[in-house]
């Protein structure tokens, strides 16, 4: 069964043009990611490398890809959790990097804090060495159109936020059973300027341990703050529940109680995972014993060699 990768790129609505990109970006990513794990590599590795191929990817709502604030910029989020020592780094608010999900394992790995924020952030950012790029790197047109059309409309409604939602995510198990998260976002759609959402919140955003398993989610992460979803789905593992059937009670406790949609990746650490949504869709893909699987919608699921095209 070992070692697995699941990957996740955003719960919300996918326009039909943009629905071939998606699918392939997040097969690339778990295949990156699957690589990483193949050759020996930890599964903290290997979301960090599934999540920054995403990061890279501006189909996605993380790194290059982010929304935008209401005044027009980019503010990141991004968490990691190792489930052998529950060590975890996380960045908010922070500009100007291309790649927070690394930025998070720095925090992890060189200070003794959980969360570093918005200008703190950037300076560590700048002693670690990770070089600052220009925001118009991080903006799309499309993600500068949906601010311009989201300017006139509720941003606080669900179905506005659900037009470009993304959020992306990864979890793994390694050949030793050690599992991890790791979870990137440019948040919601014209949120407040210094807004910080469920992405670097340990047991929201994302949670890994050993003795239970990983979660990685995605959508409204105001609602998926108020339940802590990724400790919710965990509790749900603890007490004997699949990591599919955990999943759905998660997800739908969510739903009935704060009317949140939402998304996950979710797996064990004997290999045993699930991509589940109650969003209109997400793209997902997961590796497996040289398999390749994935989706985008409600009962999707392809399969395929990881090496074929």
């Amino acid at each position: 069964m070992l070692p697995v990768v699941v990957v996740q790129g955003g719960a919300g609505y996918v326009p039909s043009e943009k629905s071939k990109a998606s699918r392939a970006g997040v097969c690339a990513a778990a295949r990156s990611g699957y690589v990483v794990l193949q050759s020996g590599g930890s599964s903290m590795d290997a979301v960090v490398e599934a999540v920054t191929k995403l990061e890279n990817n501006p189909n996605f709502n993380a790194g290059c890809g982010s929304v935008l604030t209401t005044n027009g910029n980019v503010e990141m989020d991004a968490i990691v959790m190792d489930g052998k020592t529950l060590a975890c780094g996380a960045v908010s608010a922070v500009r100007n990097i291309a790649n927070p999900v690394q930025l998070a394992r720095l925090v992890m790995d060189k200070t003794s804090h959980n969360c570093l924020t918005a200008h703190g952030a950037n300076q560590f950012a700048r002693a670690m060495g990770v070089p600052e790029v220009p925001q118009e790197s991080l903006i799309t047109e499309y993600s500068r159109m949906h601010w311009r059309k989201n300017l006139a409309d509720d941003p606080n409604t669900v179905e506005s936020q659900m037009g470009k939602m993304g959020t992306v995510g990864a979890v793994a198990v390694d050949i030793e059973g050690n599992v991890a998260c790791a979870t990137s976002t440019g948040g919601i759609l014209n949120k407040m300027e210094g807004r910080v959402g469920d992405t670097p919140c340990i047991g929201c955003g994302g949670f890994a341990d050993n003795q239970v398993g990983a979660v990685s989610t995605t959508g409204h992460g105001e609602a998926i703050m108020k339940v802590t979803l990724a400790r919710l789905i965990l509790f749900h593992m603890e007490q004997g529940q699949s990591a599919e059937a955990a999943s759905d009670l998660g997800l739908a406790y969510m739903k009935s109680r704060v009317q949140g949609l939402a998304g996950v990746v979710t797996l064990d650490p004997q290999g045993h995972w699930a991509a589940r949504f109650t969003s209109p869709q997400m793209a997902w893909a997961a590796a497996q014993k040289d398999t390749l699987h994935y989706g985008l919608l409600a009962g999707e699921r392809f399969t395929q060699g990881i090496d074929e095209p």
